[in-house]
């Protein structure tokens, strides 16, 4: 088996009032929205799947070292984001599962991918990506146009038949 990268993507919006409960869930529980959406849609993968050994793949700014925070560059790396879903836990349980293996994943976020897969050296299978076929986004930073004197560079939403993974999930937050 080859990948293919075949893919599709559905938008779906959730509601005002649905999205205030999320943010209410994780304000309480002392995580952030990331933490908050993962556990959900780990939750679901746990639901369709049955698995209870759950990775997820996430990309992350990498930008932990004051020195490159000015510097113009892509300086992303992925993380994965492991977790035990075993004994039927609770929603706390389950954010508080959460929470410790991303605040463990950020301690090491500069370990490149690629050394990580070297070291860890998985069985390869050219149908699939080595540690992770799901992955987890978070977009949440505003996206405003840019201005360069008279000219303006704003987003543009394209729309692709490629898929790097199985499933990926894209958060983002638009206009509240």
């Amino acid at each position: 088996a080859i990948e293919r990268f075949h893919g599709k993507s559905r938008t779906v919006r959730l509601d005002e009032a649905l999205f205030a409960a999320l943010q209410e869930l994780t304000r309480r529980s002392g995580v952030t929205l990331f933490m908050t959406l993962l556990a959900i849609f780990k939750a679901l993968l746990l639901r369709y799947t049955g698995q209870t050994d759950v990775s997820v793949g996430s990309p992350i700014a990498n930008r932990n070292r004051r020195e490159i925070e000015g510097v113009i560059g892509f300086f992303a790396n992925t993380v994965v984001l492991r977790t035990d879903l075993g004994g039927d836990p609770s929603g706390g349980e389950l954010l508080a599962r959460v929470q410790e293996v991303t605040l463990g994943a950020y301690e090491h976020e500069i370990l490149p991918f690629e050394m990580l897969v070297e070291e860890l050296q998985p069985d390869r299978d050219m149908s699939r990506n080595p540690l992770f076929q799901v992955m987890c986004v978070l977009q949440n930073q505003p996206r405003s146009a840019v201005r360069a004197g008279e000219l303006a560079f704003s987003s543009l939403t394209v729309e692709t038949a490629t898929a790097k993974f199985d499933l990926t999930m894209f958060w983002r937050e638009v206009e509240g």
